[in-house]
């Protein structure tokens, strides 16, 4: 086992330990604006870090762990997050543009503004994560438990949520155009973002009552 890191290694520090393919843990280190860029951070720990701005373009970060770190407008297009955890903390505004989180585990963290298109995450978990304007167009979130997700604003559109299960999420004023919830189960959803004129691509979903009143009224009918 190495001892956790707890002064900010140099760009040069990095550079080496990465080349020693030993797994290090890196602990309440201002490691802002840095750049990871192509290194293997291969089951690395940053926990309680300060990540602002840091820059983990194409680098691989497969069984990384991400603890509390504040890691507003940092870099990850091309990153390997293949069972990557990223558990608290502060993501806003970061870049994950075509990276891979196949099989990561994402949850009780901030992604508002958050850049996940072209992402690959098959198998992703998420859970308690603020995606508050985030941009996640093409995701495939299907036969997912979504649980406590705020994608208020978010861009969804073309997003797959067939047979997912919604349990106290928010979809208030989320683009959802081209999205597919067939099977899905949305009645622990706020449906705020959801026209009537969508209807074919709910085939077979579940929804409460209100939620099919609330709908309904969108079309000038009342039910009784």
């Amino acid at each position: 086992m190495t001892t956790p890191i707890t002064d900010p290694p140099t760009q040069s520090a990095l550079e080496r330990l990465s080349k020693a393919g030993q797994p290090q843990t890196l602990r309440n280190c201002d490691l802002s604006a840095l750049n990871f860029s192509r290194l293997d951070l291969s089951g690395w720990t940053f926990e309680g870090c300060n990540l602002s701005h840091a820059d983990f373009s194409s680098t691989r970060l497969e069984r990384s762990h991400f603890k509390g770190c504040r890691a507003t407008g940092a870099n990850f297009p091309g990153a390997d997050l293949t069972e990557a955890i990223i558990d608290g903390g502060d993501f806003s505004n970061s870049n994950f543009r075509g990276a891979t989180l196949s099989s990561a585990n994402v949850m009780r963290c901030k992604m508002t503004g958050t850049e996940m298109t072209e992402v690959r995450a098959l198998d992703l978990t998420v859970h308690e994560v603020l995606f508050v304007m985030a941009a996640i167009s093409g995701f495939s979130f299907k036969k997912s438990t979504l649980t406590q997700i705020d994608f208020s604003e978010a861009d969804l559109r073309n997003c797959d949520f067939r047979e997912t299960v919604f349990e106290d999420c928010l979809l208030q004023d989320a683009r959802l155009h081209d999205c597919r919830f067939e099977g899905a189960d949305l009645r622990g959803a706020n449906l705020g973002g959801i026209q009537i004129s969508d209807s074919k691509r709910y085939k077979g979903a579940i929804i409460s009552k209100q939620q099919a009143a609330d709908l309904l009224s969108q079309l000038g009918l009342q039910v009784l």
